[in-house]
């Protein structure tokens, strides 16, 4: 391995292309795998966990590595797309060494493994050379300021607490990976931890970003990581997640479950997810969300454009405005019509919204059947359609993207997440 260097840190490792022999991309590294052994040992790298398409977790041995190059990492041979499945004797190092707390034996400092170093030995085997572990954080001055802790790189054999597991491992390094990944991906990463290791992850993530990985996640896991939190923090996390997907959820748990987590949500919040719970499974109502883009009249077509410039909505609900008399949140006031994008991308900014609605469409109807809202935005090519009551009122609105998650078979999230099978 003329091009690899001597020694190489994981950290760096992560997310770095792999390239099979023709320079075509295969996938990206996502962990390490190991063989632990005894205290003081160094561990010998079995392989790498490459994503691959599909996000697919599979296993790639060190003997087919043939250089880890600047950015990039080389392999040789025919991978195997077989799943990736963690042994009891195999410990991966970003996923449950990182953040682990162990013991400098040459000073007695104590502190957190923050990153680790593989080399190559002599028989050509990669082990775990070195450990990169940083103290904790020390208070200074009046105000009581924390000033981030030393860092050591040490040899492995001058490390004590990498051979055991702790229950009260933190999770920081994992939780900083995470809070860059995109929710789905992210997803994919708690679903591969151990869970132990899962469940200190989620403790240490903050509401908002546990509500996006929660929305990501197979219908199971979304309610053992729900029922594994106190009452207080799940009714936090159910208040951020849209409300279609929170009562979704809530459908998924014991009656007297959701129920009590239904008193402990913010009134309007709750109000939004009973309302959703109350419609038909399957229908328009079940699948809408309440808070698409909802305008009044004498909105202009600048105010439109500002709210779908909001980075937080799908670009489906971004597609259309939705004019109504007060009030504005759903229920609303009598629903006048949409406003499509496109048709306000070209008109003058000042000009008011109600002169560009589209009256035309037919709204739907919260008893709407599944087969109805696909024929629907079929139809009239929508990537998104209103949901009016029988008083004439805008009670939400049904993406395609709702549609899909309702289309698609019961565990399609399970499948995607374990990898498509």
């Amino acid at each position: 391995m003329s091009t690899t260097p001597s020694r190489v840190f994981v950290a760096r490792l992560v997310g770095l292309p792999i390239y099979d022999p023709l320079g075509e991309q295969v996938g990206k590294v996502r962990d390490l795998v190991v063989s632990v052994r005894a205290e003081g040992s160094q561990p010998r790298v079995l392989g790498m966990i490459a994503e691959v398409f599909g996000r697919r977790r599979i296993f790639v041995p060190m003997t087919r590595v043939t250089s880890i190059d600047t950015g990039q990492v080389f392999i040789t041979g025919l991978l195997n797309m077989r799943r990736f499945e963690q042994r009891s004797t195999e410990t991966l190092v970003i996923g449950q060494m990182f953040d682990r707390q162990v013991t400098i034996n040459s000073n007695g400092v104590t502190g957190t493994v923050y990153d680790v170093a593989m080399e190559q030995a002599r028989n050509r085997d990669w082990v775990l050379s070195r450990v990169a572990v940083q103290e904790p954080a020390k208070k200074f001055g009046r105000g009581g300021l924390r000033r981030r802790g030393q860092t050591h790189v040490v040899e492995w054999h001058d490390v004590t607490g990498l051979a055991q597991r702790s229950a009260s491992q933190p999770a920081t390094q994992l939780v900083h990976a995470i809070n860059e990944m995109r929710p789905a991906d992210a997803a994919q990463m708690l679903h591969d931890l151990p869970r132990e290791r899962r469940h200190q992850v989620v403790a240490s993530l903050d509401d908002e970003r546990l509500a996006e990985v929660l929305e990501e996640l197979p219908d199971d896991e979304q309610v053992e990581i729900l029922e594994g939190l106190d009452s207080e923090r799940a009714a936090d996390v159910l208040e951020e997640m849209s409300p279609e997907d929170a009562a979704d959820l809530m459908n998924e748990l014991p009656p007297e479950t959701a129920a009590q987590l239904l008193e402990l949500m913010e009134p309007d919040e709750a109000e939004d997810v009973k309302r959703l719970m109350s419609y038909e499974e399957d229908t328009a109502g079940a699948m809408m969300t309440p808070e698409p883009v909802i305008l009044g009249p004498d909105a202009t077509i600048a105010d439109a454009l500002a709210h779908v410039r909001n980075p937080e909505l799908t670009p489906a609900l971004a597609a259309l405005v939705y004019i109504c008399r007060p009030p504005l949140e759903a229920p609303t006031g009598k629903f006048l019509g949409v406003a499509h994008i496109q048709r306000l991308l070209r008109e003058p900014p000042s000009t008011l919204v109600a002169g560009a609605l589209d009256s035309s469409l037919e709204p739907l109807r919260p008893e709407s059947t599944l087969d109805e809202v696909a024929a629907h935005l079929a139809t009239y090519n929508l990537v998104a359609a209103p949901v009016v009551d029988e008083d004439g009122r805008l009670v939400g609105a049904v993406s395609v993207d709702d549609l899909l998650d309702h289309m698609l078979p019961d565990d399609w999230r399970d499948k995607a997440v374990r990898s498509h099978g």
